[in-house]
């Protein structure tokens, strides 16, 4: 009798817990137990990353309708290049990353390549996926581990940073808070005008929910001073939900052979590298955050997740988009509990979701996208505090980097011209980089003879 109680008593505790039968598939494809985590947590950590980096539904087709796409099709594209992106690092890699059009890529895409470049849109998608191709071919090979050594830590943290003040660049000319001027090349516009008050409310607000570390900040500060203009009858409310338009305009658009010109060389590889040390950056920071390393050290799945986000940029053309890479904000849902590659999975259902919120994007003004652009910016610029300052050799060519890019107003020619002169000023000293002085040649190259 008493062996008949001890079963009872046994199967009891096995139902009470025994997962559910439905959690039985996502426990074989996520291991959720060993990541010590459960479905509800990864559901809650997708949407906690979602709300964090939605705000690219709505920034992004504002920023590729100035290279004459269609911002309709645009705006799907975004979705469904974001959802399969993050599809494919949920499932393939198993980590909770989710993935987008990048920032300030998509300004170099739209305002240098085709706006002052001159290469049609669909050229430059072509770019884009060659060089999503070269980064794919390089996270299978070494030849990956080669690049990311030969190129100095302080021209890396220079791009970020100089991606970071193209971008703001771009949101302060966006907003009409930098004008041009005969005089003196640049000079303040008019805070008088809407559009340059309201951009300067949208960063401020976003800046102080950041700090505060309210719950999807750029998203509130957005569709805030969207509201605000509402109100003031300079925004007209389309309504919210709606069948997404059609992504024909830019399904299959890309020009691929069109992009095999010896002028795209250096435009190809300031996608690969920006992309790439991005990418690396943000998935090594998530991978701490999400606890993936092993004992030896090694990062669990880096070669995977790497592989996915390469993939991702050669995908997200097909269907017009610019690189797409691994989101910072996915360090939001790691916060929350997000550990495996459901967190990705429920990312990706909400971006396929989002494309019934066509109207609300089209509602979005250029100057609430350019105050996310200005705050986007100025957390981009916080690389520049790991750059040696105190070494004139690698400080000098981090700072041309840096400034060149919004100056000459190309993130490629920022990056050649800090190749060029590091080269120069460690040959001068002594200190030889082969790694570097060979991706040197490649940009001297672009200026002799482009």
């Amino acid at each position: 009798m008493e062996n008949a109680n001890n079963d009872t008593t046994q199967r009891a505790r096995t139902a009470e817990t025994s997962p559910p039968p439905a959690s039985g598939l996502l426990e074989k494809l996520f291991k959720l137990k060993a990541h010590g985590t459960s479905v509800k947590t990864e559901l809650l950590a997708g949407l906690t990353t979602f709300i964090t980096m939605a705000y690219i539904i709505f920034v992004n087709p504002n920023i590729m309708a100035s290279s004459g796409m269609d911002p309709g099709a645009v705006f799907v594209a975004t979705c469904i290049g974001a959802a399969l992106a993050t599809l494919i690092m949920g499932l393939y890699a198993n980590w909770p990353v989710g993935l987008a059009p990048g920032m300030g890529l998509n300004a170099f895409f739209a305002f240098t390549v085709v706006g002052e470049m001159g290469y049609s849109w669909e050229v430059a998608l072509g770019a884009v996926f060659w060089s999503g191709i070269i980064f794919t071919a390089m996270s299978f090979w070494k030849i990956r581990e080669w690049v990311l050594d030969a190129i100095p830590e302080s021209l890396r943290y220079a791009m970020t940073a100089g991606v970071g003040l193209f971008l703001g660049l771009v949101g302060l000319k966006t907003a009409g808070i930098v004008v041009a001027s005969p005089a003196t090349l640049v000079t303040l516009g008019d805070f008088t005008q809407p559009s340059a008050w309201l951009a300067a409310v949208c960063f401020l607000v976003i800046s102080i929910l950041a700090y505060r570390k309210i719950f999807g900040a750029v998203l509130v500060g957005v569709l805030g001073v969207t509201l605000i203009g509402f109100f003031m009858g300079i925004v007209q409310y389309n309504g919210i939900f709606a069948m997404p338009p059609s992504i024909e305009p830019t399904f299959m658009k890309l020009d691929i052979m069109g992009a095999l010109n010896v002028g795209m060389i250096t435009v190809i590889l300031a996608f690969l590298f920006v992309n790439m040390f991005d990418t690396a950056g943000t998935l090594m920071g998530v991978a701490e955050r999400a606890n993936l390393r092993n004992a030896d050290g090694s990062i669990e799945g880096l070669g995977k997740s790497l592989k996915a986000d390469s993939a991702s940029s050669v995908i997200g053309t097909f269907v017009g988009c610019p690189p797409v890479t691994s989101y910072v904000e996915s360090a939001a849902g790691v916060a929350a509990g997000g550990r495996t590659g459901l967190t990705a999975v429920t990312i990706a259902v909400l971006f396929i979701l989002a494309m019934f919120l066509a109207p609300l994007a089209g509602m979005i003004p250029p100057y609430a996208t350019a105050g996310a652009l200005i705050y986007v910016a100025f957390a981009m610029m916080s690389s520049l505090a790991k750059i040696d300052w105190e070494d004139y050799t690698e400080m000098a060519p981090a700072a041309i980097t840096a400034l060149m890019m919004p100056l000459t107003f190309s993130i490629a020619n920022g990056i050649a011209m800090g190749f060029v002169s590091y080269a120069v000023l460690k040959l001068a000293t002594g200190q030889v980089s082969i790694g570097v002085y060979v991706l040197s040649a490649i940009f001297i190259a672009k200026f002799i003879y482009m």
